[in-house]
């Protein structure tokens, strides 16, 4: 669930409140894990991404899904900022393409943060893990009056070592305003307190019980969904299934997804999303560009 607006820093109280309520619904409501996934929405994209899609985001009130790029800014100049070049698309709720803009970071995680009323970016990098780089740290979109996304933004906050691997894709838990950093090659998921130097817990997924081993999943994303005793999911690209956790990281369960689907190795790193109750998978043989399908995993 995500938002921002034009020059102004809030949300009419209405959408404020539309916002808040869809949170409360999501964070205590209890579903069951779908055996098969069902395809919810295909995004299309149309035109290339400019390193790779990499996250999905939504915002109720524009009805507009966010799609993401990543890549690393070019080295600067005297003529030129070391700023990525890497866009962010708007679509609307049906897929159909609506604009994009440059803010400028090498994205690694989009999302709408209810507390704050803001589309926001996690950068590459974020904790420093590769050495200090600029532009690295949690900025705010800037987005139009009716959801077009600009080319301005707003520092949040910058690198926190706490984040650990420098690729990692946090997903954001609004209600307890805590991030869930997936490590690469590895079990653990970090716990982040943004204003906090040091991670404040730490995840070990019950891979075993689930059947899989690391190499099998998403390498450096968990998503997030609010959901009770089925918070986290995971990819399983190399059994073509959404694997679900508890948020003790035991295994709940599992969603197969169509077997016809052409999963690649890139799989592992990007293209990955979830939002409005749908979790994004990257098909990059569909479409000139490649195509985006959310699933609907969880049964309300």
């Amino acid at each position: 669930m995500p938002f921002a607006l034009k020059n102004s820093y809030f949300l009419p109280l209405f959408i404020t409140a539309f916002g808040i309520a869809s949170f409360a619904f999501t964070s205590t409501a209890q579903a069951e894990i779908l055996p098969q996934a069902e395809l919810g929405l295909k995004i299309t994209l149309s035109q290339k991404a400019t390193s790779r899609p990499m996250s999905v985001a939504y915002i109720p009130a524009y009805k507009k899904y966010y799609i993401a790029d990543g890549g690393l800014a070019p080295m600067g100049s005297e003529t030129e900022a070391p700023m990525s070049k890497s866009l962010i698309h708007a679509y609307d709720e049906t897929g159909k393409y609506v604009n994009s803009a440059k803010p400028g970071y090498d994205n690694r995680s989009i999302y709408f943060n209810p507390n704050t009323n803001k589309l926001e970016t996690i950068t590459y990098n974020i904790s420093s893990d590769v050495g200090f780089s600029p532009n690295c740290g949690i900025f705010s979109i800037q987005l139009t009056e009716t959801g077009e996304v600009k080319d301005t933004s707003d520092e949040i906050s910058q690198f926190n070592p706490a984040f650990g691997h420098s690729g990692t894709m946090p997903t954001y838990d609004a209600a307890n305003k805590r991030y869930f950093a997936k490590q690469g090659r590895s079990d653990k998921i970090f716990i982040i307190d943004p204003s906090k130097r040091e991670k404040i817990g730490e995840i070990t997924l019950d891979l075993a019980k689930a059947g899989v081993v690391q190499d099998d999943l998403s390498d450096l994303y968990a998503a997030y969904t609010g959901i009770k005793g089925e918070e986290l999911l995971l990819l399983d690209v190399d059994h073509k299934a959404v694997l679900a956790f508890d948020i003790a990281g035991k295994y709940v369960g599992k969603s197969e997804l169509p077997k016809e689907m052409k999963l690649r190795a890139n799989n592992h790193y990007t293209g990955l999303g979830y939002a409005n109750n749908l979790f994004f998978v990257f098909h990059e043989p569909e479409g000139e560009f490649g195509t985006y399908y959310g699933f609907k995993i969880q049964k309300k």
